[in-house]
């Protein structure tokens, strides 16, 4: 499919409510379990999400539309997140990324990209040039990647439970 901005915003846009409805008011059994060592739980994606906002998407395009002279994207700290939100409740991230997503959208709705906008390049140290297209369309993928994460994450908790119907239940395998 063929990246379309006003439909990345959509779904861009629609992400926070996303995960309201499925972590609002869980327990921490259902937030805070995670899938084994070095996997992060629905608590941890959602602060991984929160970093990303303060740090990649929005950061990145404005470099790219920059006249900066060098625009080489700096690399995410994949592990920020972690630690970073002790004392905090599940709650209070969604608030937070919820906040923070509103803003990164209107940011991205005030730049007008244009076509040509779109396929302005930046540098990445470890993929070389990247378009703003790609970066955008990324950012959407990057999305729909975590909800389905918080999703499996959350359905292998139940994964003993569901006794012998485990065999037609694949992301539980």
């Amino acid at each position: 499919m063929k990246f379309n901005l006003e439909q990345s915003i959509d779904i861009l846009s629609r992400t926070p409510d996303v995960l309201l409805a499925l972590l609002k008011g869980l327990p921490d059994e259902w937030v805070m379990q995670h899938e084994g060592e070095g996997t992060w739980s629905p608590f941890d994606v959602v602060g991984h999400l929160i970093v990303c906002e303060q740090t990649n998407f929005i950061i990145r395009t404005k470099l790219i539309l920059s006249d900066a002279a060098d625009k080489t994207v700096s690399l995410i700290d994949m592990t920020a997140h972690l630690g970073a939100n002790q004392g905090k409740g599940i709650f209070e991230l969604l608030l937070e990324f919820e906040a923070l997503r509103r803003n990164n959208i209107l940011s991205l709705k005030n730049m007008q990209l244009t076509e040509t906008d779109l396929g302005k390049t930046a540098n990445h140290p470890t993929m070389g040039t990247i378009q703003l297209r790609e970066l955008l369309s990324t950012w959407v993928s990057h999305d729909l990647i975590h909800i389905a994460q918080v999703a499996r994450v959350m359905a292998k908790q139940y994964r003993e439970s569901v006794g012998p119907f485990l065999h037609f239940l694949r992301v539980m395998q």
